[in-house]
């Protein structure tokens, strides 16, 4: 008996029928993004910005650094770190969920075949059978159609959040470098010190020695020494605890990670600035983060859609063919049909999975605006630390240089004899409050600039496309 041809009778009736209810409009929200005014954004920045240096795209921020150390450690971190790998992973599981659900509302088909042979009563006998099974559920009020929107969206968060680890990941880097190199500067400070210590205390010794100074001195003399030796030592183990960070971050094996920072001086870093003139309003597509966050919010207004159509009836078509052929019999039953699935009775349980979707959906809004809120006081909070630090800048100069002269002016005059031993130790701890001052501003002004290259999104734009 041959097959029925696809479009017969009632049966090609009720085809054509469903294909055209399928065209209907989706149930539940159409999902809209939320209005700055929702967000509470202001119109402009209220901190001051920095106006030091010129307009430049920040996604070649880094390099102002002209640090080949930092780039080679920034490279080493992208190439390998496991922050990057976890957000590609998560790119191909979401990937592979917008194909699941996009094949939720295609037909499936599937076939069969088998063959066996048996002796009855002497009589061998084979038999081959072979069939198709086809199946189609009509997406009658949009469910696949928002479940695929969700599966979207997610898709699209899962690729903001990879940028958004790269933003982080380079801004972590960066700042245990800065942080690395103001280590060391104020290890070689302590280090001299210490040195400077104990050449006070050898003097003073052999002057006790010779009956010219009195025990006291030699004994401050002696104290200050070691003090002095445990500051260096102390201050020795933090700039190796930087570099078992800087280790962790990039996967380099630490005896390769110090070679590369000894292949230069130990000095800050000294990039030029970069002119902040983006509004409150523009992190919403520039900042990753929030871009995911919105993503989110939008995944999670389709699958109010995805709960609501689960109340509507189901509506499928279903087929099948077969054929066997046994003792040079040949049959070749077939069936087709729709079917209906009508929720009834349920408890209240589908009303309810829309209202958790509702719920889920003003969870993530509330998510986003406080996401939003969060960013602009990250800028706003990193615009102001830099400023502060840029405007004390020029007073800790002076000062740090004002204590030297005076340490050294006061350490020349106890060595002739004219000045005590305490006046000394306490020009000298100035001194080096004051040098160490100095090089914790220089090291802030990197690390706010940091925060703010971060806060402000890092360069990312949703058109790169380099996504893995």
């Amino acid at each position: 008996m041959p097959s029925p041809p696809l479009f017969s009778g009632r049966s090609g009736l009720v085809l054509l029928l469903c294909a055209a209810l399928s065209g209907c409009a989706a149930v539940g929200p159409s999902y809209r993004a939320p209005a700055s005014e929702q967000l509470s954004l202001p119109s402009q920045w209220q901190a001051a910005l920095p106006h030091a240096g010129d307009t430049q795209r920040l996604l070649a921020w880094w390099d102002r650094f002209n640090d080949p150390a930092l780039t080679r450690l920034l490279q080493a971190a992208e190439a390998s770190n496991p922050s990057l790998q976890k957000a590609s992973a998560n790119i191909a599981s979401a990937r592979a969920s917008v194909t699941t659900a996009r094949a939720s509302g295609q037909p499936t088909l599937s076939g069969s075949a088998s063959a066996s042979r048996n002796n009855t009563l002497g009589s061998a006998q084979t038999t081959t059978t072979g069939g198709l099974d086809a199946s189609w559920e009509i997406d009658l009020f949009g469910s696949v159609r928002r479940a695929a929107e969700s599966a979207d969206a997610t898709l699209q968060a899962r690729q903001a959040d990879w940028h958004d680890a790269r933003v982080s990941l380079a801004a972590e880097v960066a700042t245990d470098y800065v942080t690395y190199r103001a280590c060391q500067l104020t290890l070689q400070a302590s280090q001299a010190d210490a040195r400077s210590s104990q050449t006070t205390a050898d003097v003073t010794r052999r002057s006790l020695q010779a009956g010219m100074t009195a025990r006291a001195d030699a004994a401050l003399a002696d104290a200050s020494a070691a003090s002095a030796s445990a500051t260096a030592i102390s201050q020795q183990a933090e700039c190796d605890i930087t570099v078992k960070a800087l280790v962790a971050l990039t996967g380099l094996a630490e005896p390769a990670l110090r070679q590369q920072l000894d292949s230069q001086p130990a000095q800050l870093p000294a990039p030029t600035g970069f002119l902040v003139n983006t509004m409150p309003v523009d992190l919403l597509s520039q900042r990753p983060d929030l871009v995911s966050t919105e993503r989110a919010l939008a995944a999670a207004s389709a699958q109010i859609g995805v709960a609501e159509a689960d109340r509507y009836p189901r509506l499928s078509l279903s087929g099948s063919l077969s054929g066997s052929r046994s003792a040079g019999v040949n049959t070749t039953p077939w069936s087709f049909g729709p079917s209906l699935s009508l929720p009834l009775l349920n408890g209240g349980a589908k009303r309810a999975a829309v209202d958790s979707a509702q719920a889920a959906y003003d969870l993530a809004l509330a998510s986003y605006q406080q996401a939003v809120r969060s960013a602009v006081q990250e800028v706003e909070q990193s615009l102001v630390r830099q400023d502060s630090a840029e405007r004390r800048s020029a007073d800790v100069q002076r000062s740090a240089a004002g204590y030297r002269s005076y340490a050294n002016a006061v350490e020349a005059h106890w060595r002739a004899g004219g000045d005590s031993l305490l006046n000394l130790e306490l020009a000298r701890r100035n001194a080096i409050a004051a040098e160490q001052s100095l090089i914790t501003v220089q090291r802030d002004q990197l690390l706010y600039g940091i925060a703010l290259y971060k806060a402000v999104g890092g360069g990312w734009t949703v058109s790169t496309g380099d996504t893995p």
